[in-house]
């Protein structure tokens, strides 16, 4: 049981350590899973599996959440996070603590010069964004894991060294009570970006340090704002430098302030100095509390191979970006999302090893491009060169009077689901038309379930086999063919159908028309989609038939495009 302890602003849970059974005891104990890291990728990831019935242990040396409870750190979660939060149990936690926004402002001093909204595309039963502190988050996942009962979590444990083995990993731990090793068919490092793992091995992150210095201000303060997020590009309150600010939980604001790149990073996080700079911001007379003041700056990093051997790297241990747009947390936590179903489909015997292989393919990729859109917004928001500053000065400019330059305002490009592979540039103009292509994250649309209950298309993942297999239209001749194939590829495929019921599978109702929306049905056209477990589309067939729907099936557990 965890014990509520004051930290910061906030009562956050402190968890017991307690002695594993190899401390004394003879000979070293393997495992088939080791998690290292409990942070957002490393419980996502524990908490994915121990949903899909899988055991794993989890080593950390803290015992508590985000970094001592302390801070806020990441605090946006996106529309894709939250569908796997949903897939796992941890949404109605979040829904009920976070606070729900889908408008953001960009402004230079007093003029907005790009707004969206966010909710306008949007046919999920998740909002596009919440504000949550990460220890939130990170408590919610802890108390799924506890609950669901697969998981041996494992506090103030410290990995200490670190053996890479032909058939997996010899591990060395310290705890308050002694040492001890462990030996483990696969690890999963999510240590962050000082991991130890990964030093050990002597990988190369390609480390490259940002010259912005921020700091933060969480304030609590009674005087209500929009809940938006605002961004300014230049702020008069902030010296004309960048200012952020959103709401999170328990009515804490988070200010983020730029700092110029020769400031004093201690003096400036003095609460008396921190105080000013709010009081510039909101004016003398509002009355406000300073939760947390902390500075930070950045780096960007990337391994070469998020794969080695039997180790897998997850979140920050395998790539750090900059904060702008969110694309830290909610790419790691999809990082878990991506390997978890895939782990699972292997021990249980349903794919090959080379869908393994897929994980670093895929998310690598991601990386690369979240690395290359978060350094154009820190080059935007800090001009590198007088030629970069009068580009952004005109950018800026145009954008005062002409739409067309407003969504060049680069202040953070806000995380969203990544699109896997290359589709053609057909399949791309027919998916402005006609739904999700391959590759294509598909949203948690609401749906009438089989059992006629309201429910959401995650729901069809729940207690289910690997993928879910939509059939829209076909022929009722197929009928027989078609219930063989959903028989015989059980363990690993739901198959259902859309409103008509002809071919003899459970049949889901498209309340509202947004399942047909977002995979492109057509009436009086038969379709197949193979929905993924990450609820990525892996492949989309036009008149379908058994044969081709169970050869697209086996690619995808053979890791075949």
């Amino acid at each position: 049981m965890a014990t509520p302890v004051q930290m910061g602003g906030y009562v956050l849970p402190e968890y017991p350590f307690v002695p594993p059974p190899e401390l004394g005891a003879p000979g070293v104990r393997r495992h088939r899973l080791v998690i290292l890291g409990a942070g957002l990728a490393g419980l996502a990831l524990a908490c994915d599996l121990a949903e899909r019935g899988v055991d794993a242990v989890v080593i950390d040396e803290d015992n508590t959440v985000g970094v001592r409870g302390a801070s806020s750190r990441g605090i946006v979660y996106a529309q894709k996070t939250l569908e796997f939060m949903d897939r796992m149990g941890v949404w109605p936690a979040i829904e009920n603590k976070g606070v729900v926004w889908s408008v953001g402002k960009t402004l230079a001093g007093d003029a907005v010069v790009y707004e969206f909204d966010a909710s306008v595309k949007s046919e999920s039963r998740q909002p596009p964004f919440v504000n949550l502190q990460q220890f939130y988050l990170e408590w919610f996942m802890v108390d799924r894991i506890v609950a669901l009962g697969r998981t041996d979590l494992r506090w103030k444990s410290k990995v200490v060294g670190y053996a890479p083995l032909e058939d997996g990993a010899r591990i060395e731990v310290e705890t308050p009570a002694g040492r001890y090793t462990i030996e483990a068919d696969w690890v999963c490092d999510c240590t962050g970006v000082n991991s130890f793992v990964r030093d050990s091995l002597g990988l190369d992150t390609h480390q490259a340090r940002g010259i912005d210095r921020w700091c933060i201000s969480d304030v609590r303060f009674k005087e209500k704002l929009p809940i938006e997020r605002w961004t300014w590009i230049e702020a008069p309150f902030n010296d004309n430098r960048a200012v952020w600010q959103h709401l999170m939980a328990d009515d804490v604001w988070r200010m983020d302030f730029q700092m110029g790149p020769e400031t004093d990073i201690e003096y400036v996080s003095r609460p008396e100095v921190a105080a000013e700079r709010v009081r510039r911001q909101l004016g003398r007379d509002v009355e406000f509390e300073l939760v947390w003041v902390g500075p930070y700056s950045y780096r960007a990093q990337l391994l070469d191979r998020f794969r080695v051997g039997r180790t897998f790297f997850l979140g920050d241990s395998a790539h750090a970006v900059s904060p702008f747009g969110a694309r830290g947390g909610n790419t790691g936590m999809q990082d878990a999302e991506n390997l978890g179903w895939k782990l699972a489909l292997f021990f249980a015997g349903h794919a090959d090893a080379a869908l393994l292989d897929t994980y670093e393919a895929e998310r690598r990729e991601a990386a690369v491009f979240n690395l290359m859109t978060t350094r154009r917004t820190a080059r935007f928001l800090q001009p590198e060169s007088p030629a970069e500053k009068v580009l952004r000065d005109a950018v800026i400019g145009l954008a005062r009077e002409y739409p067309f330059a407003r969504n060049l305002c680069n202040t953070g490009r806000l995380s969203s689901s990544f699109i896997y592979g290359k589709p053609p540039t057909s399949a791309r103009q027919r998916h402005k038309v006609h739904g999700v292509d391959p590759g294509e994250a598909v949203q948690n649309v609401p749906l009438v379930l089989p059992d006629g209950r309201r429910g959401v298309l995650a729901d069809l993942f729940r207690g289910a086999p690997a993928f879910v297999g939509v059939w829209h239209g076909g022929d009722a001749a197929q009928r027989d063919a078609v219930v063989r194939l959903a028989n015989a590829r059980a363990p690993v495929l739901r198959m259902v159908e859309v409103d008509r019921g002809r071919l003899g599978l459970s049949v889901v109702r498209d309340a509202g028309g947004a399942l047909g929306r977002v995979l492109g049905l057509q009436p009086g056209r038969s379709t197949f989609c193979l929905l993924r477990p990450d609820l990525h589309l892996a492949a989309r067939l036009d008149d379908p038939t058994p044969a081709n729907v169970a050869a697209a099936l086996s690619r995808v557990l053979k890791g075949k495009p």
